[in-house]
């Protein structure tokens, strides 16, 4: 559904120039729910804008569906819709039918042929009561289902979605993400999320793709993603507080340390990349008279696994500068 190959772009200020897309190159196939992180300056939303012909790439190439957006425009951008900027993208002065109607008909979606299809996104994203009511007079939340109905009512077979969750109480998150997972999957949808809320993407995508300084830095399914990690992390309990010359030796023998001290005990967290390290570990705290009330392998989640890579491609870069 999106091919996307050695894509660069390079925004020119004066003698200033800076890459903020650096060689990125990914599919996305027909069906697939898959999340785009990264931290900021990442690079994911001029990915986003170029492929959406928003932002025209200093190099590369795009297909949507097969269609080149800055070639072939009007095909390829038939097969795209996106939220951007949550209900930034909608009329405020504008009922959520009308919305709903007016985005539509943007795309040639006819509402008198689709009408039973937009009031069945009504319904599911439980907007009935709100229908007819002005979109500034809804709760944020209210207002992202609205802008979400408006980029699902053209009936593109790929949506990008950028924090769709932004806003929402967590209730509302909860049904949300199950909406996007039965439309994926009843509708046959592609969907593409960008979210800084780590649950939402491990809850609603098969797959994740992790930009950092522009570079995809991961491509890979989220178990697959996680099963790298799932042997390294362990929480151990110490009875009583350490010192801190103590701490600080700790920090700097072993480079992902989490230290937290309490009144009477010092919690840590700590990832080992090897399993030689949890030797080193065991070693150290005996050199130091520490005795372990309890040690615990920790099941990794999407946000550790994220600020691990993450960080660790920040320190190759910085080594190689």
């Amino acid at each position: 559904m999106l091919e996307v190959s050695h894509l660069s772009k390079v925004f020119v200020s004066g003698k200033n120039k800076v890459k903020a897309v650096d060689d990125v190159s990914f599919v996305v196939n027909r069906g697939e729910i898959v999340g785009l992180l990264g931290p900021n300056g990442a690079g994911k939303t001029t990915t986003i804008k170029s492929v959406l012909g928003i932002t025209r790439p200093s190099a590369g190439s795009i297909k949507v569906g097969g269609f080149d957006p800055f070639a072939e425009p009007s095909k390829a951008l038939s097969l795209v819709a996106a939220v951007l900027e949550g209900s930034r993208n909608i009329y405020w002065r504008m009922t959520t039918w009308e919305n709903i109607v007016f985005f539509a008909g943007i795309h040639g979606v006819s509402h008198k042929i689709e009408k039973n299809y937009f009031d069945h996104l009504i319904e599911t994203f439980k907007l009935v009561d709100k229908r007819s009511t002005e979109v500034r007079q809804l709760s944020q939340g209210m207002k992202q289902k609205v802008a979400i109905c408006c980029a699902l009512v053209k009936k593109t077979p790929l949506v990008f979605l950028d924090e769709p969750t932004v806003g929402l109480d967590i209730e509302t998150s909860y049904e949300l993400r199950g909406i996007l997972k039965e439309l994926a999957a009843t509708e046959a949808r592609t969907m593409v999320v960008s979210s800084h809320d780590m649950a939402v993407i491990q809850d609603i995508c098969q797959r994740v793709i992790i930009m950092s300084g522009g570079r995809v830095i991961a491509d890979d399914k989220i178990d697959d993603l996680l099963a790298v990690f799932r042997s390294r992390n362990y929480k151990i309990a110490i009875g009583k507080v350490l010192d801190n010359d103590v701490v600080e030796h700790l920090r700097k023998r072993f480079n992902d340390v989490e230290v937290q001290l309490r009144e009477r005990k010092t919690n840590i967290t700590i990832n080992l990349p090897s399993a030689g390290d949890l030797y080193a570990l065991m070693d150290f705290l005996r050199e130091h008279n520490i005795d372990l009330e309890t040690i615990n392998q920790q099941d990794p989640d999407l946000e550790k696994a994220f600020v691990a890579l993450v960080r660790k491609e920040r320190e190759r870069c910085n080594g190689n500068s």
